[in-house]
């Protein structure tokens, strides 16, 4: 068997922050989950979104140091057009969530953004520009 990629794990300081924050980009995650140490997300094509607490990559890792700042890894989420992503954006902006950079036409022919989740993992946000395929 070839090794396929199946999960995209995640460790984050506040589980029910950082869920809250992905639930308003529209995955499923039922509420009871932001107590727990381990939570996934079946996403559509298969892969699995997870995300683990410090306290439970501790507990078989204890010298794990939990990062900070941008920039450890990114994830960018499809919006049906550049209007959404535009709502999108200020919706989670006036949530309280850190926005990265406003949205813009981008010179490769997107509508894009950047947010950044609780733990400070870029979120971008893009749809095609101009006339969209049928």
């Amino acid at each position: 068997m070839t090794p396929r990629l199946d999960v995209f794990g995640m460790v984050v300081a506040d589980m029910a922050r950082t869920l809250a924050f992905y639930r308003r980009l529209g995955l499923e995650i039922p509420a009871e989950a932001d107590t727990e140490p381990h939570v996934e997300c079946t996403l559509p094509g298969g892969l699995r979104l997870a995300w683990d607490t410090v306290e439970t990559i501790r507990s078989f890792d204890p010298s794990y140091t939990h990062p900070t700042g941008p920039g450890r890894t990114g994830l960018a989420f499809l919006c049906a057009d550049p209007a959404e992503v535009d709502a999108t954006y200020a919706a989670l902006t006036e949530a309280g969530y850190e926005g990265h950079l406003g949205p813009w036409d981008a010179f490769w022919g997107q509508r894009y953004a950047a947010l950044l989740d609780p733990d400070g993992n870029g979120v971008d946000l893009f749809a095609p520009l101009g006339e969209q395929p049928s």
